[in-house]
């Protein structure tokens, strides 16, 4: 192909601006190339910015600032007790030893900041190498003003608008979950901090202070910024074009143009899962299946996949996703239920009243639960997590607040009359209304407050790992995780089998380079984040795993593509890439 036939020349174009794709953009520049960043969205964030902003880094160096000693050598031995040989070890091993050099790197030559939350536990606690806290890690706040113009195209956030008015870190989440005197005197600092940003409030404004995923993204827009480097929405990758074997660029398509992008160094696809492709997870996926359950960014519909296959690129891990249970608000939004599952004076049943499951386990293993019941003919899809009004009084519950903070005559009546919240002053109206025998759930909640009073959940272990633990409340005892439903009015949540994103796609090496059916390197073409299938396998070791991996093959990518590559010549295309930004 000759130089005259394409339209603009780089060293390193990435497609995607999520986690994966906005640090893969970074380090190539900070490694002296010319980037071109696409996104197909008019917005930028990806799945990133709907997320926690968690990122899970055994040996990180932020560690010992918390207590916590960690080494490359118990990470990698917790991965490996627990992915097994499910993946390929060069590739486990590559995350384990270099995605703290990835997190010192970027905080050094980017806007990052992370910091090591001391409590938040590896999921797997009985696994050789496991750790009680300091691996998944919070990202600091960032002011939304210091994007300029940039911040009208932000995503918006899991929560954004609905549980508080003001954002709130993992940690002051924690603490807030407390409901004791000093979350209340947090609460009161955050809502006054709010307050009084008169210019937001005045122009009815989001809160400027982001925090979790939106903050993560906001930073590595600020980071692009900072280095000049060009980052075009509403631009879709349509083809990839290569020389013979290697790819050696792409045909992007901006504002009904389609143009030719030269990548000498490569292409990384960054591009996400395949979440809201309902065609995809049919194929590959258990039934009841499709893209109405996820909590993934609506781009997440495979577009590494169409764009790799005609190069024979191989998938992996395509029957799996990051399960969560989700449920659909009555705007339209699907949120993930991460935490109000694990508080005391709940449980969660199936379509016939039933348990079948540990309600505070990891949301992964939960989902997988809930599945294999359905499978074997519980009615397990969907599921009603099932509390009284102590729990409706003290516990937000997804994007509910505290019955204390918001009783029920002040909640949207759409999420009753919508069938996503259920009332009723007996268990056994309860069953009536949604269509489950009132004997079997009077039973279930009877057997299950007769061991919560002791602390005991003989049937499924509830309450008994640390992670468990986590989200529970440390005021209940002997378990903090269980107490009996007794309280009436009684409601029920209905829960689907979602996900954050799916965790099926193009096989890599440990490079993060995209290979073949047969295992053979495909020259030019890198994959990392969900677009990649993932480096845990079918598995889930703690929170952040997928920012932290996403974020970590990005990094090594560029600098295989930048140090195992000749250096390219200078072109006068590159500053084209810039100028029309």
């Amino acid at each position: 192909m000759t130089q005259e036939s394409w339209d603009i020349e780089v060293d390193w174009l990435v497609a995607g601006a999520g986690a994966a794709g906005m640090t893969s953009a970074i380090v190539a520049n900070a490694l002296g190339g010319s980037v071109l960043l696409v996104e197909k969205e008019p917005v930028f964030g990806g799945t990133t910015a709907k997320s926690g902003g968690v990122a899970w880094i055994p040996g990180n160096h932020r560690q010992a600032e918390v207590g916590i000693e960690d080494s490359v050598e118990e990470g990698y031995a917790y991965l490996k007790a627990l992915i097994g040989d499910s993946v390929q070890d060069a590739r486990v091993r590559a995350f384990a030893e270099r995605a703290r050099e990835m997190l010192q790197f970027m905080m050094q030559h980017s806007r990052v900041e992370f910091s090591a939350l001391p409590a938040y536990m590896d999921y797997y606690d009985t696994l050789p190498g496991s750790k009680p806290g300091g691996r998944s890690m919070d990202n600091a706040p960032f002011d939304l003003r210091q994007l300029g113009a940039d911040a009208e195209t932000i995503r918006l956030g899991h929560y954004d608008g609905l549980l508080l008015p003001f954002n709130i870190t993992v940690v002051e989440g924690r603490q807030l979950q407390d409901m004791n005197w000093r979350a209340y005197l947090l609460g009161a600092k955050l809502l006054l901090r709010f307050v009084l940003d008169l210019p937001a409030r005045l122009r009815g404004k989001r809160d400027n202070r982001l925090c979790l995923g939106p903050a993560l993204v906001a930073r590595l827009r600020k980071s692009l910024q900072d280095r000049d480097i060009p980052l075009w929405l509403n631009a879709p990758v349509k083809e990839l074009l290569h020389d013979g074997n290697r790819v050696s660029g792409a045909v992007v398509e901006r504002s009904g143009t389609r143009q030719r992008v030269r990548a000498r160094r490569g292409v990384l696809l960054g591009t996400g899962g395949f979440a809201h492709n309902a065609v995809l997870r049919q194929k590959y996926q258990q039934a009841p299946i499709g893209a109405d359950w996820t909590a993934a960014a609506p781009g997440s519909t495979g577009d590494a996949i169409g764009l790799a296959q005609p190069l024979q690129a191989g998938l992996d891990f395509m029957d799996c996703a990051w399960w969560s249970p989700t449920y659909r608000i009555p705007d339209g939004r699907v949120l993930a239920l991460i935490s109000g599952k694990s508080n005391p004076g709940s449980i969660i049943v199936n379509c016939v009243g039933r348990r079948f499951a540990n309600e505070a386990q990891p949301y992964e293993d939960f989902v997988k639960a809930q599945y294999s019941a359905h499978a074997a003919g519980e009615s397990a899809i969907p599921c009603y997590l099932i509390f009284d009004a102590d729990y409706r009084g003290k516990y937000a519950v997804g994007h509910l607040k505290p019955g204390k903070v918001e009783a029920d005559q002040r909640l949207a009546q759409e999420n009753f009359s919508s069938g996503l919240l259920t009332r009723a002053e007996t268990l056994e109206a309860l069953a009536d209304t949604l269509g489950m025998s009132p004997e079997v759930l009077c039973e279930t909640v009877a057997t299950f407050n007769q061991h919560a009073i002791n602390g005991e959940d003989p049937a499924f272990g509830r309450g008994e790992s640390l992670h468990d633990r986590y989200y529970a409340d440390p005021k209940v005892s002997p378990n903090p995780s269980l107490a009996p439903l007794n309280t009436p009015p009684f409601y029920a949540l209905r829960c689907e089998p979602g996900d954050l994103d799916t965790k099926g796609g193009l096989r890599c090496d440990e490079f993060g380079r995209v290979l073949t059916h047969d295992d053979e390197v495909i020259p030019g073409l890198y994959a990392a984040g969900n677009a990649s299938a993932a480096v845990m396998g079918d598995t889930y070791p703690g929170a952040g795993a997928t920012i932290g991996s996403a974020m970590t093959f990005a990094y090594i990518a560029a600098r295989h593509a930048f140090e195992a590559a000749p250096s390219p010549s200078s072109s006068p295309h590159d500053t084209a890439a810039r100028a029309t930004d």
